[in-house]
């Protein structure tokens, strides 16, 4: 009976966050369809700055990693998790704001603001986790991802639908809409609680010795999981980010590009219904290895022309690339840490992760306007083979342990 119950509210846990993650989550697609787009027309003469608001976006992720994880352990799950809703509420006024008085670095502060909200929605995914046992935690990790299916649709629907309500001011309708949907979601997470078991989990773990970070971040599994979700991850943000500029640039609308990034973002979401099953039958190992494989495959339909198919094919491979190997590469990392440990290793793991993430969005644009479409895809290349690597070393190690025993 204990069991059943503990079983029931996991996925309770892992449905009200994948419905937050499908409202909040929202802000981000609309923040990377047209982010770049805003900065080009905001800019002068140079260009080059176009993908810093995208930048300050993921920025806002990194540098709010940390104190998202120290604010929801402090205030709990569901009131850090409203206190995110609301950053996002007040950023997407300031977004509006710096749009409706022309002002770049305005408009790039309300994105970093976006960001440092998302920061706390990154915390989603280790939540459903936490709350989990061994046999559902993959598959409420996917769960949650899978939120991102509707966000996918919504994001760049919202894009389209409200791109001139603020007319002459293009796209400020989309980035008020922000403000609605950051208000939704905090009445959805205002729904959650931790399950009674949670709390004498959480006794018992502070009751154990937590290890120092560096002994858990030179764990191999730890190293690589963390490498892999990096390299997943900041080749999504890179390509990602230059495409809306390489469409247009190519004569494409605002509409086509949002479309494309539409799909891209449910080829990011829409496999989770089942990765978590992939991974249990096959190995983490296995899948990261695939989701690198398909962002290989993102870079050669890129490289291969520019029409509009080249450019949305690309987009959903990259999508299902980062679902397979940022997903596998979260469970690996998911499995390396104690519960007493989870607040500073989640916190380390998405500083990491989304500095990283932040550097590739601003290097994007820089690559872009000195390299064109070509030059952030050939990147693709060295970054997955370095990953591959890893993970074949990996596992020569694990196949060598048992017989080292012997």
């Amino acid at each position: 009976m204990t069991v059943a119950v503990t079983r029931q509210e996991a996925r309770r846990t892992a449905f009200i966050l994948a419905a937050a993650q499908a409202i909040i989550g929202s802000a981000p697609p609309i923040c990377i369809s047209v982010g770049a787009l805003v900065g080009y027309q905001l800019l002068d003469a140079d260009k080059s700055l176009a993908t810093a608001p995208v930048t300050g976006f993921n920025l806002g992720v990194a540098l709010g990693a940390i104190p998202a994880a120290m604010i929801i352990r402090s205030l709990g799950q569901r009131n850090g998790f409203v206190t995110g809703a609301g950053i996002v509420g007040v950023a997407g006024l300031v977004a509006t704001f710096g749009m409706l008085h022309s002002s770049f670095w305005i408009f790039a502060l309300g994105m970093a603001l976006v960001g440092l909200g998302n920061s706390f929605s990154q915390q989603y995914r280790f939540a459903a986790a936490d709350n989990a046992d061994s046999t559902f935690k993959a598959k409420a990790i996917s769960w949650v991802m899978a939120g991102g299916v509707v966000n996918g649709i919504l994001g760049p629907q919202i894009v389209i639908l409200t791109d001139d309500l603020m007319d002459p001011i293009k796209f400020a309708g989309s980035f008020a809409t922000i403000v609605v949907l950051a208000g939704i979601g905090a009445v959805i997470l205002s729904f959650l609680r931790l399950k009674p078991k949670t709390e004498a989990v959480e006794a018992v773990a502070s009751s154990q010795p937590a290890r120092p970070l560096v002994e858990i971040i030179r764990q191999p599994q730890f190293a690589v999981g963390l490498l892999c979700a990096v390299g997943s991850y900041t080749l999504m943000s890179f390509v990602m980010t230059g495409a809306p500029l390489a469409m247009v640039g190519c004569g494409f609308s605002t509409d086509e590009a949002a479309l494309g990034i539409s799909w891209h973002v449910l080829a990011m979401f829409g496999p989770s219904f089942f990765t978590g099953l992939l991974i249990a039958r096959f190995g983490k190992e296995t899948i990261i290895a695939v989701g690198l494989l398909l962002l290989i495959g993102c870079a050669g339909f890129a490289l291969a022309g520019i029409e509009l198919w080249n450019f949305w094919t690309a987009l959903i491979l990259l999508g299902l690339g980062w679902n397979f190997g940022f997903i596998g590469a979260t469970t690996m990392v998911a499995g390396s840490y104690h519960l007493s440990e989870k607040s500073k290793v989640q916190g380390f793991h998405d500083f990491v992760l989304f500095g990283s993430v932040a550097f590739a969005s601003l290097m994007s644009g820089i690559v872009f306007n000195s390299g064109g479409w070509e030059s952030l895809n050939i990147v693709v290349f060295p970054v997955t083979g370095v990953c591959l690597l890893a993970l074949v070393l990996l596992r020569v190690a694990a196949m060598r342990r048992p017989a080292t025993a012997d």
